[in-house]
């Protein structure tokens, strides 16, 4: 599994998702995102984008990224459940 983080949009939307840095050309998307999950104010987890697409994986600009953080133990183990 890659690494596991909290990512802050800068839409305002959490995410706790795989993340991994990818070479691309400039202007293309640098950050893919592997199983992201929407974290609620609840602390609920619910897959992002669901209601759009099956896609499980997407990539991102970096750029709309504020900030990316360590989830806690509790969010790990949520994610774990829920991808498996």
């Amino acid at each position: 599994m890659k690494p596991l983080k909290v990512l802050i949009l800068t839409n305002d939307q959490v995410l706790l998702t795989q993340i991994e840095e990818v070479s691309t050309d400039l202007g293309e998307p640098d950050c893919k995102l592997i199983e992201p999950f929407l974290l609620l104010e609840d602390g609920c987890l619910t897959p992002w984008m669901v209601d759009i697409t099956q896609q499980n994986i997407f990539m991102i600009h970096s750029d709309k990224i504020l900030t990316i953080v360590e989830p806690n133990s509790k969010l790990v183990e949520k994610y774990k459940d829920l991808v498996k």
